[in-house]
Order: C-alpha cells, then sequence, then structure tokens
C-alpha cells in the first residue's frame, strides 16, 4: 500500500538556502506526493525560488507566524482535495538527505503507533557536527537535547528511540494527529513550538520517534541571528526565553504549577545576574521581559491549560519520563560557572600560546627541530585509565607526596591558633567579624574611630562560606603551600610559553612550584603567625598572571586583564598595603620602557589605560579603610603589614635570604636561590626575560630601601615599616628567573653542547634540587613556630565573662612594676582579636586615660575611681607578680572593692560605682557608610569587567 505525503515547506528570506533545500526535497527516493510552499513576506527570491519550483506558492504578510504558516498550509491541502496521510514539515533553511523520508516511512511502518516522527539534525555547513536527536525541556525551560557541546556524529546515537519531541525542521507527522491537535500554538510564533507540540502530543497519547538513519541539515538561521523576522527583530532571546516559560506553564500538571511560578521567577533572577556577570545586559533584559510578558496575562496561560486538558489522555505521570531529569539544570549550573572561571584565569595562557605559534611561524627551523612535549592534557587524553595514569606520571607522584607532606608540616595549623604577629580570633562567630567591618567607632579601649582593616572583609567573607573565623584561619595556614604550588606551577608554564616555543619541561616547573610555594614557610612568616605575608604568599602568582594579561594583542582582553589585576593587588594590598606602592613603581617603570621600546605607545590608550586602570582601581576597592585612616591621624597604616606590632625586623641579608626574625630554614638555602638567579643571566636564550625579573628585583629592593628606613612610632609601640611582602616578590623574581635561566641550559633541542657545560648543568641541577628537598624536610620536622599562644592574660574568669556582657564591663590591666615602668591595657569583649589589634595599636593614646591610670598606681584617689567607672572599668587587674606599693596603695582606696583571683600573686579589685553604660558609645559616620557603599558597587562592578563577555555565536 502506497503511503501518501505532502510536504510543507515555510520560508521566509532564505533565498540563500532554498537551492539546495528544493534540490534536496525533488532527489527523494521516497516520493512526495503533494508540496505546499508558503512564504511569509519574503524580501529576497525565496517566493520566486519555490514557484519555479513547485509551481503555486502561498504568500503571506511578513507578520506571519510559523504556527499561521502551517495552519494556512493545512487549508490549502485540504482545499485541493489531496488525501495525504502523513504532512513532512520543512524550513527554508533545511537541506534533507536523500534517504531521509525514506528512513522516516520505513520507521513509520516498523512502528505503527508512531504518530509523530523526527530525524537526525547535523550543522550546516559543517555536516557532521550534531544538532539534535529528539529533544525535551528542563525544569527551568532549557532545551534539552542530550549532546555534548560540539559533538560529531559519529554513529554513536543510532537507535531509534522515544523522545517527547522532535525539531519542526523534517518533522513527518500523521496530518490527522496534526489536526486533532489544532497545529501549532499561536502564542509561540517562532520558537519553542515544537517542544509545546511534542508535550501535548504526548498527553494526547501519541508517540514521538526519533529516526536517526534520516539525515536532515538545518542552518538554524533564525536562532543564530543569521536572518532577522518581523516576528523576532533584535530580541531573539527574548522570544525563545519566552517559549520556555510558555511551554512549561501551559503544558505543566496542576499540582507542579505552584511551585512551577516560583521557580521560574526566581530562576529567571538568577539568569539575570549570570547574563549581567558576562556582561550580556540586552540578555537580562530579554529574560525579564519574557517573564513579565507571560506573568502579566495570567488569562493566555489559563486557556492555553484548558486547551490541553481538553485533549489529555494520559496523566502526567506517563509524560514525566520524556521529560529531563531534575538535577541536570543544577549540572548546567556547574558548568557555566567552570566554564566561566576557565575563561577567567587562562587568559595569560592564551597569550603564551598565541606568542608562541607566531615565534614558531616565525622561526619553523628552530621549532622543528624542538621534540614535541605531551603535556598534562594531551596525557590525559589517553584511555589508560585515572589511576593507571597518575601512577604512571613521575610528576603527578612527586607533586602529590609533596602536597601530603607539607599538610604534615602545617599540623599544628590545624588547632586554634594564636602568637607571634597573629591575634587571637573573635570567639563570638563570623558575626563579630561583620559588625567590626561595618562599624565607623570602636569600643577598644576608651573608643576609637580608626578604621577597620581592610583584609577584615575577605576574612568576613570566608568565615561566612567556612563556618567560622578559626576555620578562615586554619585554612590559610594549611592551604598557602599548596595554592602557592598550583599558582606557580600555573604562571611559571606561562613564562615557560613566552620564553621558547617548546615551552619548559615539567619537572623544571615542578622545582620552581615547590620552591616558591615554600617560600612563606622557610622564610619564617608561617612559624611567627604573619598572615599577612603568607597570604600574599599565596596570591602573588595569581596575580602576576593576571598581569600577565597586559601583554594580550587584543584591547578587550586586556581591560579584562586590567579588572582581574585590580581585584587581586586590591586584595593583596588589604593585607600588605606596601604592595600597591611597589606596583605603582614597577608599572611607572614599565610603561616608561615600554613608551621608549614601542614608540606611540602613549597614543594607544589601549596600552597604558589596563594597568593605570587596575592600579587607580585599588585606592577605590579599599577607600572605607584609606580614606578615614588618612583622616583620623591612622596613615602609618600605609607602611604597615597586617597583624599584631612591632612587625618582624627584615635586615639587608635576610631579604635577600628570604627570611624575616629568626623562625626561618637556614639563611643558606635562600642564598642559593639567589645566586642561581645570577647564574640564570649567563644563557642568551633566555636572558631578556630574565632581565625583566631583575628589574622586578631591583624594584623590589628600592622599595625595600625606601620603606625600609621609616621607623613609625604609635602610642602602643615602635615598629619598622612591613617587608614580608617584598621577601615574597624577591624570592618569586629568583625563583622565575632561576626557572628561565635552566630552561635554556637544559634545552634538550641544542645541538653541539660542550661536555663542561652539561657537567655544568648537571651540578646546577643537584645544587637547585637541595633547595624545595631541604626546605620542605626542616617544614615536615616542625617545632619552628610559636603558634601555641593561649589567653594567659592572669585575668579571672568570672572577670572574662562579666567583660563579655557589655562593652561598659571593662577589664584594665596593669603590668610591671614602679621600678621599671608599668604599663596598662583595656580588657573588652572577648579581649583584643584579630582585626581590633590593628585598631588598637593605631589609635592615638587618651592621655586623659593615662593621667586617670598614672594617679590611680601612685596615689588612688576615690575621684580616680569615679573616673574609671565614667570609662566603663568594672574591674582593675594586677597580674601575677603583683606590685606590692601599686596593691597597698589600691587595698585602701575607697570605691575599689578587693576581688578574688585563681592565683595569688596575682591582685584584683571591681570598682564599686555605677558603670557608664555608654562609655566607650562615639558618632556615627555617615562618610564611612557612603565609601562602605561605594566599595560595594565598586566590587560587584569590577568583578562584572574581570569576566569575558558573553556572545552569540554568529554563523
Amino acid at each position: 500500500m502506497h503511503t501518501t505525503v505532502a510536504a510543507l515547506l515555510v520560508s521566509h528570506d532564505g533565498e540563500r538556502w532554498l537551492p539546495a533545500v528544493i534540490s534536496g526535497l525533488q532527489s527523494q527516493s521516497a516520493p512526495v506526493d503533494r508540496v505546499v510552499a508558503v512564504d511569509t513576506g519574503s524580501k529576497d527570491g525565496s517566493a520566486d525560488l519555490l514557484e519555479s519550483a513547485f509551481g503555486e506558492v502561498l504568500r503571506t504578510p511578513g507578520s506571519t507566524s510559523f504556527p499561521a504558516a502551517v495552519g494556512l498550509g493545512l487549508e490549502q491541502l485540504a482545499a485541493s482535495g489531496a488525501d495525504c496521510e502523513w504532512v513532512w514539515i520543512l524550513h527554508d533553511d533545511a537541506n534533507p538527505e536523500p534517504d531521509a523520508l525514506a528512513a522516516l516511512l520505513a520507521a513509520a511502518e516498523e512502528h505503527p503507533d508512531a504518530d509523530v516522527l523526527g530525524p537526525k539534525l547535523r550543522e550546516w555547513p559543517s555536516l557532521k557536527r550534531l544538532l539534535e536527536l529528539g529533544i525535551t525541556i528542563s525544569g527551568t525551560g532549557r532545551r534539552e537535547t542530550g549532546l555534548e557541546r560540539g559533538e560529531y556524529d559519529q554513529g554513536q546515537h543510532d537507535e531509534v528511540r522515544t523522545v517527547l519531541a522532535v525539531n519542526t525542521a523534517g518533522m513527518l507527522v500523521r496530518r490527522r494527529v496534526l489536526e486533532e491537535l489544532g497545529g501549532f500554538d499561536d502564542q509561540l510564533p517562532i520558537f519553542g513550538n515544537d517542544v509545546d507540540f511534542g508535550w501535548r502530543a504526548a498527553a494526547a497519547g501519541h508517540r514521538t520517534l526519533v529516526v536517526p538513519q534520516a539525515v536532515v541539515f538545518h542552518a538554524e538561521a533564525a536562532h543564530r541571528g543569521i536572518r532577522r523576522t518581523p516576528l523576532t527583530g533584535r530580541h531573539t532571546h527574548y522570544q525563545e526565553r519566552r517559549a520556555a516559560l510558555y511551554t512549561l506553564l501551559a503544558n505543566s500538571s496542576a499540582r507542579q504549577l505552584p511551585f512551577q511560578l516560583l521557580r521560574l521567577g526566581v530562576g529567571t533572577i538568577l539568569r539575570m545576574v549570570g547574563f549581567l556577570l558576562v556582561r550580556s545586559v540586552g540578555e537580562a533584559l530579554d529574560e525579564l521581559a519574557a517573564l513579565v510578558s507571560l506573568y502579566s496575562r495570567p488569562r493566555e496561560i489559563l486557556a492555553a491549560r484548558r486547551a490541553r486538558q481538553r485533549r489529555q489522555v494520559v496523566t502526567p505521570a506517563d509524560v514525566r519520563p520524556l521529560l529531563a531529569p531534575p538535577w541536570l539544570p543544577y549540572r548546567h549550573g556547574l558548568d557555566f560557572l567552570g566554564d566561566l572561571l576557565s575563561a577567567a584565569t587562562n587568559q595569560a595562557q592564551d597569550v603564551a600560546e598565541r606568542r608562541r605559534a607566531a615565534k614558531a611561524e616565525a622561526q619553523p627551523q628552530a621549532a622543528a627541530r624542538r621534540p614535541a612535549r605531551q603535556s598534562e592534557e594531551d596525557m590525559l587524553t589517553e584511555d589508560t585509565g585515572l589511576v593507571a595514569r597518575f601512577l604512571t606520571n613521575p610528576v603527578a607522584l612527586v607533586i602529590s607526596v609533596f602536597v601530603v607532606l607539607a599538610l604534615v608540616g602545617a599540623r599544628s595549623a590545624f588547632d586554634s591558633l594564636a602568637g607571634g604577629g597573629l591575634s587571637p580570633v573573635p570567639q563570638g562567630g563570623t558575626g563579630d567579624w561583620w559588625r567590626l567591618y561595618a562599624e565607623s567607632w570602636h569600643p577598644l579601649g576608651q573608643g576609637t574611630d580608626v578604621p577597620t582593616p581592610p583584609y577584615v572583609l575577605p576574612f568576613a567573607v570566608l568565615a561566612s562560606l567556612l563556618g567560622s573565623p578559626s576555620a578562615v584561619v586554619t585554612a590559610i595556614f594549611v592551604l598557602v603551600v599548596p595554592l602557592g604550588l598550583w599558582g606557580a606551577w600555573r604562571f611559571l608554564r606561562v613564562t615557560g610559553r613566552l620564553a621558547s616555543p617548546a615551552g619548559a619541561p615539567r619537572w623544571l616547573l615542578l622545582w620552581g612550584a615547590t620552591t616558591y610555594a615554600l617560600v612563606p614557610v622557610v622564610s619564617g612568616a608561617w612559624g611567627d603567625g604573619r598572615f599577612a605575608t603568607v597570604i600574599v604568599a599565596a596570591l602573588l602568582p595569581w596575580l602576576a598572571h593576571a598581569a600577565l594579561g597586559f601583554a594580550d594583542p587584543e584591547a578587550d582582553r586586556r581591560w579584562r586583564a586590567a579588572w582581574r589585576t585590580a581585584l587581586l593587588l586590591a586584595l593583596g594590598t588589604a593585607f600588605a598595603p606596601g604592595l600597591w606602592f611597589f606596583a605603582l613603581l614597577l608599572g611607572l617603570i614599565v610603561t616608561a620602557a615600554a613608551t621608549v621600546v614601542v614608540r606611540g605607545a602613549v597614543r594607544d590608550r589601549s596600552a597604558w589605560g589596563p594597568p593605570a586602570a587596575a592600579l587607580g582601581a585599588v585606592p577605590l576597592l579599599l577607600s572605607p579603610w584609606w580614606i578615614p585612616a588618612l583622616l583620623h591621624g591612622a596613615g602609618e597604616a600605609l607602611l604597615l603589614e597586617a597583624g599584631r606590632l612591632p612587625v618582624a625586623t627584615v635586615e639587608t641579608l635576610d631579604l635577600l635570604a628570604g627570611r624575616m626574625g629568626d623562625l626561618g630554614a637556614p639563611s643558606w638555602l635562600g642564598l642559593v636561590l639567589a645566586v642561581l638567579a645570577v647564574l640564570a643571566m649567563i644563557p642568551r636564550a633566555t636572558r631578556i626575560p630574565v632581565l625583566v625579573c631583575w628589574i622586578v628585583a631591583a624594584v623590589a629592593a628600592v622599595t625595600a630601601a625606601a620603606i625600609g628606613a621609616v621607623t613609625l612610632d604609635l602610642s602602643a609601640t615602635s615598629t619598622h615599616a612591613g617587608l614580608g611582602f617584598l621577601v615574597v616578590v624577591l624570592q618569586g623574581a629568583f625563583v622565575v628567573a632561576a626557572s628561565l635561566g635552566a630552561q635554556s641550559l637544559v634545552d634538550p633541542g641544542a645541538t653541539g653542547v660542550p661536555m663542561w657545560r652539561r657537567g655544568v648543568a648537571a651540578a646546577l641541577i643537584a645544587v637547585a634540587a637541595l633547595v624545595p628537598v631541604l626546605g620542605l624536610g626542616w617544614f615536615v620536622v616542625g617545632g619552628h613556630d610559636r603558634l601555641d599562644e593561649t589567653a594567659g592574660e592572669g585575668i579571672p574568669a568570672y572577670m572574662v565573662q562579666s567583660s563579655m556582657t557589655g562593652d561598659a564591663h571593662g577589664i584594665l590591666v596593669i603590668r610591671g612594676d614602679v621600678d621599671h615602668g608599668l604599663t596598662y591595657s583595656v580588657r573588652r569583649g572577648d579581649g583584643v582579636t584579630l582585626g581590633e589589634d590593628e585598631i588598637i595599636d593605631l589609635s592615638a593614646e587618651d592621655t586623659g586615660f593615662t593621667r586617670s591610670v598614672r594617679v590611680l598606681a601612685s596615689r588612688p584617689t576615690p575621684q580616680v575611681v569615679d573616673a574609671l567607672a565614667d570609662a566603663g572599668i568594672e574591674y582593675v587587674v594586677l597580674p601575677a607578680p603583683a606590685d606590692g606599693d601599686v596593691a597597698s596603695a589600691l587595698d585602701a582606696t575607697g570605691g575599689l572593692v578587693q576581688a578574688s583571683a585563681e592565683n595569688r600573686s596575682t591582685r584584683a579589685w571591681q570598682v564599686d560605682r555605677p558603670l557608664d553604660a555608654a562609655a566607650v558609645d562615639g558618632p556615627r559616620s555617615w562618610l564611612r557608610i557612603a565609601l562602605l557603599v561605594l566599595q560595594g558597587v565598586a566590587i560587584v562592578v569590577i568583578a562584572v569587567l574581570c569576566v569575558p563577555t558573553s556572545e552569540r555565536r554568529r554563523r
């Protein structure tokens, strides 16, 4: 029995594709009984092409939607009296293979219960890339094909199977079913009508099959924006998103509808945020417009649902297996974040790849004689199994052992940490850091308006993610070595590829990365609790990697590199303010050198603009700290580093050896690294990049000489400027220089190398290998830190508990004796914690309160006791050993009542006066509030500018 088929071809400005489509339709091995052509107001020669090929063409206005065009075609088919069982729908950009219709009819004969069949869609003009093999929809409205992005057709999906829907490009549908279901929904003028029709067909008890043996090549002209129609204009995304939302709301079950309404509303907001992050403002607005368009017309949704319920035969549970799994949107979300992170971090590597390719093209002989090295990424493509690849990769094994031993060396960090430059964390939890950062007046000591250190903000954010302040400190000190290893590996790999097309061998990257990763440990910063230096050491490779993007040939990528550099530089400056001054000096020198080398660079704003923007954005991002610090007499903070004062002393030899204080590894290990960096100047091939490293080192030395000579006299103590970050910079420059020099020295492509040179290279390699090996061994042995400090203030526990009930319940602690001098401090709350220590150290002395304490210790009077109550002092404590003369005088003072203490050598008194509840209250600063708002906006804007722009591909 002959199966009759009518082809229904809809066209709109498809002249560029129609000749091939017409040819494909006419060359079908299974003949088409009738062709109905509908042209929707084409302005090109589409209608004439159709008329010359098939005779009569139904011409309609350009505003005719696809469902309306199909409906008009069915009417014309009925008027002609043709009794066709099947309707084969084609687009003007969908070219079927000669056997496509025959394969669809064969599948229909084999599966007589199938009412809708669709072909395998492949991309046109690539011809091999898969587009669709049946489609479904996720709970968020995403069109799901089940294919990987860019997947090629290798016959891996050639199985006839039941699906929710098939594309209308090549859809073969029983004419009876198409008419019973009312055709395609007029609410979906151009996009999404295939999914909606398939869902309605499934609910009505009809089966849809995808037949991979039938192939249609689809250009997706409307979807890709190759052509515009009056129905889409410039807002293709709006039409696609509106169609997805409409399909879900019109076809979801009644029980799921309330949840779907809420989910789509929240999901739209999240999608808008995602589009804004990649600077696709138009698509973000399209998302909102699509949601408002439907939610503002509930009658349309209700009418569509009633129409579907009248034709529903099966339950929603029967259709549910054809829908996308509920977990799929979350996987797509993770994929999006992964793609975003990858795109945002791999720019410097892209620069190196392009420059390496250009250099190889310019010097083909040099590139040809270099043996190709198998990269880690290439090795992962071998199908040898993950475990096998790991166990047969010596570099991976060494890195794993290194990380494990580094974690063993950091074992003391798994406990609560305090000591050296690290104060205890707040006991009240994450909220204490958020409160401290938001305050403009701090109830510390006698009250102060010194601004909160900027690093409290990232600490508060991390504590919110990790659960507690102690987890933040533990994570920093435990993970600094692995993070430094990762960042250094990435940076050295890029610099190696910039230096030579072949790049650096992996064992050299391993040496450089491990040597640098140990810098915060062997320098003594880790053991002394100098968390600012530790954090800068972890950040520096990532900062340098981002700054390499300034060399990108594309201006847009240079600007993105600027914003990434700005964020990382601001983060490092929050812990070590001197890092910004160093970056400023280095930027001026590099810009001046580039101006001399590249004439006309000054006139190119995209050349000097990104570095200038990166440097200029840092004061803006840190404005809630910098501006109030200068206004309130705390400008010394710009030369200090985060943590307790005084900072660690760094002499000239310490700077070269990479050591701070007395807790570092033997200095000769660091000096070996400096000698290797000097020897790296010998090979000619890498002399220029090594010279750049030495320029960075020289700028660091100049910066150290400038700020290292400054002594800061604060009310609490005297200290030198913070130089810990320069120790890290110098060591990093030495590591990079030595790695680049070694890369030239061990070049496997070099020929005619004298034996003595090979011998020297072997000796230097052996010496260099000792640096990370001995450094790691020294760290693993342990015992080189003072991070086990306990709260041994000698204050009775009940007094501490009382002080935590309110800021006015302060404890005056007087230490020392009359002969050698007395010092005092005021404890409030849970004591001086991380972040508060710097505020207290930078606060000006309250001379009036100091005078009261001096009188209290020498000739106490009841009036002085009244002054203590007015200052919010509830207890006075002389920790052991208490000075007898001072204790006797306080015993005889009216208004002071002796209090108990666990240690008999400790003396304590309670102030028997009403305490002033507002003793340490202060004014609110609207300036700081405005600066905090400005900072929040700046962080969001710069973070958005960091990521690449998402653009729909145009073909």
